[in-house]
């Protein structure tokens, strides 16, 4: 064998979310965006003494629990990768991963409770950005999303699954209406270009829509025209508010240099367990609105009786959980670094009557030095990448009774909890929520209290 050769391998071994393992001539080989039990051919990428590392080709022969796609985009575009696995083996893979990672950094026992399931396994997305682009060099204008393993190439996903119908109707029509004005793509390489993204999000529980249409500042976009095209389209929502956001970042990243406002309001409102949230086009909110009860029902469990304490939300978002747990609390404190979103948890604490929340913008790292109340409990919500190394350790510092640490990224706690039990802490338990059906990705949420043994 040798580099550029095709050979065909059975997965013998999994590594959730994609990694397949099999064996040819004795040597191990690696191939990632496979399922178990398939036979797929590969082309060698590079050969060492005891395993190969490969590029996936094409599927030989699909695993034998494996069901037909529902999307038509399944295997081009680089989303939904184990849509073929049935829903449950899903669940079954997601819980089996995080309880493995537990394992490896928790020695004494804590209840690892069953994995949650999305209450929507299809069409549960609020929010898709798509991207304009091309499938190939000087191909019509697509929209939509990357193709699996690709860099520039966009598959138009007009079939999407994972968001209900209102979003491909706004996605045809949109990319219609540029076709028909021979409108450019924004290229990432060269920087020349006009489109950039549509970003469509949905109230789940309201019906409200806000469509973001993302674009250069070179070119010009006839306003009523636009407008009209996304009105006239017989949906099941509301459209609430139609923006054009004006982006001449470099970086391929949503941001907004100016925004024009083409139709009605900024934002929409979603609820969630009998709150509601106000969110504008650049909020973080969770992307699965029934999911999202499901992991704040939990996190609110996990904190149980909450009158007369004080808790710390760290990393907050625009506020979600502060302000789910804080109407029997004595006082919430969120901080999170991004100051739009620390706005939006203010104005949406005001909107539910909620007299008790403080939330301050900033770094987490620098703002807890900062703080001079005396947490009961702490949330942490940090991002993939988990709690900074130097951040931690001023977290643990505060010596509350209780922390819930919210997880999107299983890995991270690897890092992060060996951390939490050298510092006389210990994991009560844990539970996966699966927010983002048919992807790898799963939430953990961590109950970790003072180990009274320690």
């Amino acid at each position: 064998m040798k580099k550029g050769d095709i050979i065909n391998v059975k997965i013998t071994g999994y590594e959730f979310p994609n990694k397949g393992i099999g064996i040819y001539e004795d040597k191990k080989v690696i191939i990632k965006n496979v399922m178990p039990e398939q036979t797929v051919s590969v082309k060698i990428a590079k050969k060492r003494r005891n395993k190969i590392d490969t590029k996936i080709q094409e599927i030989v022969e699909r695993a034998p629990y494996e069901t037909e796609p529902v999307c038509d985009h399944f295997g081009i575009c680089g989303g939904c990768l184990i849509q073929t696995m049935p829903y449950d083996m899903q669940l079954e893979y997601k819980k089996n991963y995080v309880k493995g990672l537990l394992d490896q950094v928790i020695e004494e026992d804590f209840e690892f409770q069953k994995i949650i399931p999305s209450p929507k396994p299809l069409e549960y997305r609020n929010k898709m950005e798509f991207s304009f682009g091309d499938e190939y060099k000087d191909g019509p204008l697509s929209l939509g999303m990357h193709m699996r393993g690709k860099f520039y190439e966009i598959v138009t996903v007009d079939t999407c699954k994972i968001v209900d119908s209102d979003f491909t109707q706004i996605l045809i029509a949109v990319l219609e209406y540029f076709r028909g004005n021979n409108a450019t793509f924004h290229h990432r390489g060269r920087h020349e270009g006009y489109l950039r993204h549509l970003v469509i999000r949905k109230a789940e529980k309201s019906g409200e829509i806000l469509v973001n249409l993302v674009t250069s500042s070179q070119g010009e976009l006839n306003h009523d025209e636009f407008k009209s095209i996304i009105l006239d389209l017989d949906i099941k929502g509301i459209i609430k508010g139609i923006v054009n956001t004006i982006n001449d970042s470099l970086a391929d990243v949503v941001q907004c240099d100016e925004m024009r406002v083409l139709y009605g309001d900024t934002h929409i409102t979603e609820e969630l367990l009998d709150l509601k949230f106000d969110i504008s086009p650049f909020s973080f909110f969770q992307t699965n609105s029934l999911g999202a009860e499901k992991l704040y029902s939990v996190v609110r469990d996990y904190i149980g009786e909450t009158k007369d304490k004080t808790i710390f939300d760290l990393y907050s978002g625009t506020g979600t959980i502060a302000q789910i747990v804080a109407p029997v609390a004595k006082k919430v404190i969120g901080i999170e670094i991004i100051e739009e979103a620390v706005e939006k948890a203010k104005e949406n604490a005001e909107f539910n009557n909620l007299s008790n929340c403080e939330f301050i913008a900033g770094d987490v790292l620098k703002k807890v030095d900062e703080l001079e109340d005396k947490p009961d409990i702490i949330v942490l919500d940090p991002p993939r990448s988990g709690i900074h190394p130097k951040a931690i350790k001023k977290i643990i510092a505060f010596n509350p009774d209780t922390f819930i640490y919210v997880s999107c990224n299983p890995k991270a706690l690897l890092t992060d909890i060996p951390e939490f039990i050298e510092a006389g802490y210990k994991v009560e338990k844990a539970v996966p929520v699966d927010m983002f059906p048919q992807t790898g990705h799963c939430e953990t949420v961590l109950k970790i209290v003072r180990d009274i043994k320690g």
